[in-house]
């Protein structure tokens, strides 16, 4: 069967654009200095935010969403503890520095949002964001014991992409916890934490988001196929091809920015500094 990759090697229709899905998908913005890169990370981690709270991913004070500071790797950026995903602004935004404290900002930090993120940021430098939540559908999916299947084309762009993290020891507030969950985490973009929730990471903010987004519809959609009978599969082939453009990184970040324009037009005190 001919892949993506195979046929990046023919040269390319004139309606499809040069990129690896074949669509006019711009590029990741690229600033001139690390404050430019900061407010841009941090504006967008406020519109994530909001958006956490508009579709509902939103549990009591839990859930949490971080970027890593662009000037300083140790460091990162995360929602304030005991603020509501629907209220947050750039100025709420708390930075947060590998012993746990607060340097930038006004609130205290979620405890499990520092031993989860600050262990992914640690062993993961290619993790430029990790975003976390308590999702009715990502527990649901979770208390099965299952993985996603890949069923459909949003799926496969977690075929072969996905771990479930299986250790429960209570709420997530230990640093040896919080590394165990990292290294479980392994090269995955996604880490389904039985009785617990769902975490997924990526190169930026965006597409960490998006893929956290696209995660809990598929498992929605799996949840409601195996309540209505057996759902037929890919085939490997089949997932590898769907994987390759679905789960491409580019496309991911650029999806996020549809979101992005959504949000912004309906809230836009979210970029309150």
């Amino acid at each position: 069967m001919t892949t993506m990759t195979d046929r990046a090697a023919e040269p390319a229709p004139e309606f499809l654009a040069d990129t690896a899905t074949g669509l006019p998908i711009p590029s990741e913005p690229v600033f001139g200095t690390p404050e430019e890169t900061r407010r841009h990370r941090k504006q967008r981690l406020a519109a994530a935010l909001r958006l956490f709270g508009k579709y509902g991913f939103g549990e009591g004070i839990s859930g949490h969403i971080s970027v890593r500071d662009p000037e300083y790797p140790d460091r990162f950026w995360v929602n304030p503890f005991g603020v509501s995903f629907r209220h947050v602004r750039v100025a709420d935004l708390i930075c947060v520095d590998a012993r746990g404290r607060v340097v930038h900002g006004t609130h205290r930090v979620n405890p499990s949002a520092f031993v989860i993120h600050s262990q992914i940021h640690e062993l993961h430098p290619g993790a430029t964001a990790a975003a976390h939540g308590h999702t009715a559908h990502s527990r649901a999916l979770g208390a099965l014991g299952r993985l996603l299947e890949p069923i459909d084309q949003e799926s496969a762009a977690f075929y072969g992409r996905q771990t479930l993290y299986e250790a429960y020891e209570g709420p997530s507030v230990s640093l040896e916890q919080g590394r165990d969950i990292a290294e479980n985490l392994g090269d995955n973009r996604a880490i389904l934490l039985r009785h617990h929730g769902l975490i997924t990471v990526g190169g930026s903010l965006d597409e960490a988001v998006h893929w956290f987004f696209t995660y809990d519809s598929c498992a929605q959609v799996q949840l409601l196929a195996l309540a209505a009978g057996t759902p037929k599969t890919f085939t490997h082939e089949q997932a590898v091809a769907a994987g390759e453009g679905f789960g491409d990184a580019q496309l991911g970040w650029f999806s996020f920015q549809l979101l992005w324009d959504e949000i912004v037009r309906e809230e836009p005190d979210l970029l309150d500094e």
